[in-house]
């Protein structure tokens, strides 16, 4: 049985590997980690794991990135997978851009950077108790 997937995106690597860093140290091999640099990236590498019938079960997407913003990518996962627990994780989201991805997306919790390792992991577990 694989092991459900929680998936970062944000376009600062350095970003990504301390997420990655710090879900592992709270909750070791519970789950999958995946990273993305962007948007893009992060549907593709979606539709891969939807196709080996793998479960994201939450993403952390940063909201400022090149391409296409955290909130509309929110919007696009959410269409078509309402289950997945979304948090946005930024430092310069608009208020507009987070009510938008909590009416449309069902965002979970808006996290502002510099975040906390105890505030992300304490959101990521109430996230994670919805299910």
């Amino acid at each position: 049985m694989t092991k459900p997937v929680i998936l970062c995106v944000d376009d600062e690597k350095v970003v990504l590997k301390s997420l990655k860093t710090q879900l592992k140290e709270a909750f070791g091999d519970t789950y999958s980690y995946e990273v993305a640099e962007d948007a893009d990236e992060a549907l593709d590498l979606i539709d891969e794991l939807a196709e080996e019938e793998v479960s994201i079960i939450l993403i952390v997407s940063d909201w400022l990135m090149p391409g296409m913003k955290g909130d509309e990518f929110l919007i696009k996962v959410h269409q078509q997978f309402p289950e997945v627990i979304k948090i946005m994780l930024t430092g310069q989201a608009d208020e507009t851009a987070i009510e938008r991805a909590t009416l449309q997306a069902n965002l979970h919790q808006c996290l502002y950077k510099p975040w906390s390792e105890a505030e992300l992991v304490e959101t990521i577990k109430s996230g994670l108790y919805q299910l």
